[in-house]
């Protein structure tokens, strides 16, 4: 099962303290009240993730940020490409419970983002139509009590990703050193959101979800025989292995990708210093890297307390010092 990601735990034990054990399912409304919104169908949606606030001015430090990196690396002659997941509630406005809408600003955010990464030289990739492609059928792009994309959406994702860096980066290695994808499974799991915020009976109203996700490739090379990996993934649980994303990725580009993800908790900032910082990073830097947001949570800047776990957080500028001098060696 995928882990949950972007919890403030806190804040949530607080909200969970707050409800008394009060039913969360068809009474739920505000997002920004409840831990989670009960939507129709049995659909789930988190609900730290505000429906009325855009948050702009979070928004624009978080680019700030996100575009001084990119320099950085650019410097080093290292690509940086921007994932950002679209919000869940978007997709499907018409599952929200009755009385719930999303606000005109947040609504626009995900194409402001976009736009403000291209006026800043930020490369990224629009995410929404390969996502909407993936309904198709019993696929959909986010799992229905889950937090997360479905797997069909991480390989989407990945395909577009490719697009983007083989149109603009050389990639050094040997073709043949991709990764061989697995068939698909099908597993019968609780959403997490079903499973850490509803009680057991609320459980049995909304049932197990199906989640078809491939195997695990074989490792067929010991790690000090492999390859260095030319792309590093740099996110949360959205691009974990068992959703598939790096794996389609490197399938897409046939050469090696590597990967540094935490649950979602521990936030991007921490996580991105994690990788820079680490001896693979200054024994081999990649040609690029790919770091993955959530637009519910990108404004959230590394001293978010609302968000990220106490040892993630640190103010902007030691974060931006400590980036700078990590790339910089």
């Amino acid at each position: 099962m995928p882990m949950i990601d972007h919890v403030n735990r806190r804040v949530f034990l607080r909200l969970a303290a707050m409800a008394g054990g009060a039913s969360l399912l068809p009474g739920m409304a505000a997002a920004q009240d409840n831990v989670v919104i009960m939507g129709k169908g049995g659909w789930l949606f988190p609900g730290w993730e505000s429906l009325t606030d855009a948050d702009r001015s979070g928004v624009a430090g978080t680019l700030a940020l996100v575009r001084d990196a990119g320099e950085r690396l650019n410097a080093r002659s290292i690509k940086l490409l921007v994932l950002l997941v679209p919000l869940k509630a978007n997709f499907y406005v018409d599952r929200l419970p009755e009385g719930t809408g999303i606000a005109p600003d947040v609504a626009a955010r995900y194409d402001a983002i976009l736009s403000q990464f291209k006026a800043s030289g930020i490369d990224t990739v629009d995410l929404r139509p390969a996502l909407k492609g993936v309904e198709q059928g019993k696929q959909t792009a986010f799992y229905r009590a889950d937090y997360h994309w479905t797997a069909w959406s991480a390989e989407a994702a990945a395909d577009e990703v490719a697009k983007a860096i083989k149109a603009s980066v050389h990639l050094s290695g040997r073709p043949g050193t991709g990764d061989v994808l697995g068939p698909w499974i099908t597993q019968r799991n609780m959403g997490d959101l079903a499973q850490r915020f509803l009680s057991p009976e609320q459980q049995k109203q909304v049932g197990p979800d199906l989640y078809t996700v491939r195997t695990p490739p074989e490792t067929k090379k010991g790690l000090l025989d492999a390859p260095p990996a030319p792309v590093h993934v740099v996110g949360n649980s959205f691009v974990q292995p068992y959703l598939g994303f790096p794996q389609r990725l490197s399938n897409d580009l046939d050469r090696p990708v590597s990967l540094t993800w935490n649950p979602g908790n521990v936030g991007p900032w921490f996580t991105f210093l994690q990788y820079v910082t680490s001896p693979d990073f200054a024994r081999q830097p990649p040609q690029v890297i790919v770091w993955q947001f959530n637009e519910g949570a990108f404004h959230s800047g590394p001293d978010s307390t609302a968000q990220w776990d106490t040892p993630s957080i640190m103010p902007p500028q030691v974060w931006r010092d400590r980036m700078s001098a990590a790339i910089g060696r």
